[in-house]
């Protein structure tokens, strides 16, 4: 009997993945836990594995698809093996010469229509047929975008919800007069923030109004598709800039302690059981014990409303061959230096293996970058909304400071602080990195503590 391949459920929070691209084709033979197909949530991609050996049978999506979990999505089995009774409802079907596509689990089939206009914007009939999926539909009606103008980036153009994000983004605003006179744009408009004035009715920007004279592309030039894990940093840092209010400031700290701590650790640490301790570990642990004092920068805002939290939920920000993501280390508010060195490193190392689950990457209540490795010295972080502050590192640095009516010089780290300024003042904002700095200068009384 032909085994069929899953859509995996990859954390309790993922209800649905694109199918970014078949490693493997009708007719194949595979062995067990031969990857067969890469796919990606909206934190990360993933390869699915051959759950038997024998001959692919069948493939029931096209790449570029979105899939709800536990899917049929493919069938291996003996050559000639019937697999219709595990074809899912409407996948590969066609009606009039378009492809059905699965829009949710147990639902029924849609008819995914192809755009129409000349610019690939759907039209208000297909999006009200089968043009925009029912996740998009819902967050257009909460963020008031009109789906039926998206251009899709899903399977046959039919509109998913990252696009949708990615208008909610984009979309210059409206004053209560250009609304009523129905004015419009190329992208912004000539008030403050770009906001849409009632003048501004017809007009459109002097960028989108002189069309682009074309490129020419040698062999030497490399063109890359925006997609997988690169679209969707670039759809969230444009959201995050688009409806943050970011405003960072920067202080730095003498790190002679740390420094001395954390030598002394490579030294003694197998002896004290605190061994590989590093300056970002000492970071994350000062960090979770200075921000429950100062609960307004661990927090989410949420539109309405402000949700200050009493855990601390800390977001690491790594680099990995994919991009960046940035897992989360689930009340590191408890956890003494060893543990808490221990998940960073683990969920560091899962992330550059691909193998991270997504539920370990949503989450967090503040998150730290560390640049500091690269030599940069200071940097302006980017909110990971709808988290409120991040905190950057930078590198070690000779400054000068007056000690005893004589200037010395120490080696100082310099800490950027980014908060939205809509949800946090500049005082408390400067008084939480007073406190930290203080106590990273202090680190040795801090872990005594």
């Amino acid at each position: 009997m032909a085994t069929p391949v899953l859509m995996p459920r990859l954390g309790q929070s993922v209800e649905s993945c694109i199918l970014v691209s078949w490693k493997v084709k009708k007719g194949d033979t595979v062995t067990q836990g031969q990857p067969v197909g890469s796919i990606e949530t909206d934190k990360s991609s993933f390869d699915i594995e051959a759950p038997a050996a024998g001959t692919v049978l069948e493939l029931f999506f096209d790449e570029g698809a979105d899939i709800p979990v536990l899917t049929n999505i493919a069938a291996i089995g003996a050559a000639g093996e019937d697999v219709s009774a595990l074809r899912p409802a409407g996948a590969g079907a066609e009606v009039g010469g378009q492809k059905l596509e699965v829009s949710q689990k147990g639902a029924e089939p849609t008819l995914a229509v192809a755009p129409t206009s000349d610019k690939g914007h759907l039209t208000t009939d297909a999006a009200e047929t089968a043009g925009v999926s029912p996740r998009a539909k819902n967050l257009a009606a909460k963020q008031g975008v009109d789906a039926s103008q998206l251009a899709g980036s899903g399977p046959g153009g039919r509109v998913i919800e990252r696009d949708v994000q990615a208008a909610a983004a984009g979309a210059p605003k409206l004053s209560a007069a250009a609304k009523a006179a129905g004015a419009t744009v190329g992208s912004t408009g000539t008030g403050l923030g770009g906001m849409v004035l009632s003048n501004d009715k017809g007009q459109m920007t002097k960028d989108s109004a002189v069309a682009a004279k074309p490129v020419v592309v040698t062999a030497a030039d490399e063109t890359v598709a925006v997609k997988g894990i690169r679209k969707i940093i670039a759809d969230r840092m444009k959201a995050s800039i688009a409806t943050t209010a970011q405003l960072t400031m920067t202080m730095s700290f003498d790190a002679s302690v740390i420094q001395s701590y954390r030598a002394r650790a490579k030294i003694h640490g197998e002896t004290f059981g605190t061994p590989k301790v590093t300056i970002n570990d000492l970071l994350c642990y000062a960090i979770c014990r200075v921000l429950p004092k100062h609960r307004d920068l661990n927090a989410h805002f949420l539109a309405d409303k402000i949700v200050k939290f009493g855990a601390v939920h800390l977001g690491i920000a790594v680099d990995t061959p994919r991009g960046l993501m940035v897992p989360v280390v689930r009340n590191a508010h408890a956890m003494p230096i060893r543990e808490l060195s221990s998940a960073v490193r683990s969920l560091a190392d899962q992330c550059q293996k691909g193998s991270i689950s997504p539920d370990h990457l949503s989450g967090g209540t503040f998150t730290i970058t560390n640049l500091g490795a690269s030599g940069v010295e200071t940097f302006t972080p980017v909110l990971n909304v709808p988290e409120v502050a991040i905190l950057g590192v930078g590198g070690i640095q000779l400054k000068p400071v007056k000690k005893d009516g004589k200037v010395e010089f120490v080696e100082a780290i310099t800490l950027s602080l980014t908060i939205d300024h809509q949800v946090v003042d500049g005082a408390p904002a400067a008084r939480f990195l007073k406190d930290l700095c203080t106590s990273l200068e202090n680190c040795d009384l801090l872990l005594s503590a």
